[in-house]
């Protein structure tokens, strides 16, 4: 199913389907791709800030990938179109006043984030989005972040490149005909990402949730989207269909 235009209806009508394709991705990795020692939870994170974030949890204090992952090189390097590598200095960011913190003793791994308008709709919110981000990879949570929404004059390279922006020197600059990103975060002591720009119209390809620096499970995206997409109403559903003839 091509990814829907959705700055043509409002945010209150986006947030709907993003908590419906949330949960949809939740039910798939725990019903079956994910480890056995793995789960996945979808909760608010880090107090106010993004309200829907899924977390992967391990059940085992130092358990690893195993069970449904891959090994990125050995096996199946993921299918993206970029791929960039950099080593964040740490005690640069010792000045940062976000701290992520959990009160469950269960061992957070990664953290899977799709954007919602409201994560732009000010420089406050989007530095918020952004610090957060940063304390996460810092921290060593392995990252998926979804990015539906065109980007704005406070990421015109999208996400991706305001993100990376923030931890390394090297410059990203996003397809012009492909405005949206998918992005992926392997959080080792080297942090590497894996972005795939895409546009509306296109197909969602599966993305890496990566559970150790070197092993991820691959995201159906595309079917939990199409998952997401029968509960929309169809007086929104029109509108949105519409905007592809």
């Amino acid at each position: 199913m091509p990814v829907h235009d959705w700055t043509r209806v409002s945010a209150g009508t986006f947030h709907d389907f993003h908590t419906a394709w949330m949960t949809a991705i939740r039910t798939a990795l725990n019903e079956g791709l994910l480890p056995a020692d793995h789960y996945a939870l979808c909760e608010q994170f880090a107090g106010d800030v993004g309200p829907d974030v899924l977390t992967l949890r391990s059940a085992e204090p130092d358990a690893g990938g195993g069970g449904g992952s891959v090994a990125v090189e050995a096996e199946a390097p993921p299918k993206v179109q970029f791929t960039a590598t950099t080593q964040m200095d740490l005690y640069a960011l010792k000045q940062r006043t976000l701290v992520i913190r959990h009160s469950s003793d269960d061992r957070i791994i990664a953290l899977l984030e799709i954007l919602s308008p409201g994560n732009k709709s000010s420089r406050q919110a989007f530095r918020a989005f952004l610090e957060k981000a940063v304390a996460a990879l810092a921290h060593g949570y392995h990252l998926l972040l979804i990015d539906l929404q065109p980007p704005t004059r406070r990421d015109p390279q999208g996400i991706h490149g305001a993100l990376w922006g923030e931890i390394s020197d090297d410059a990203y600059v996003a397809p012009l005909d492909k405005p949206l990103t998918l992005a992926a975060y392997s959080a080792g002591l080297l942090k590497k990402a894996y972005v795939t720009p895409i546009a509306v119209g296109d197909a969602l390809p599966d993305m890496p949730l990566f559970l150790t620096p070197a092993d991820y499970i691959p995201v159906p995206l595309e079917a939990t989207y199409q998952e997401a997409w029968r509960g929309v109403p169809r007086r929104w559903r029109s509108v949105l269909e519409a905007a592809k003839t």
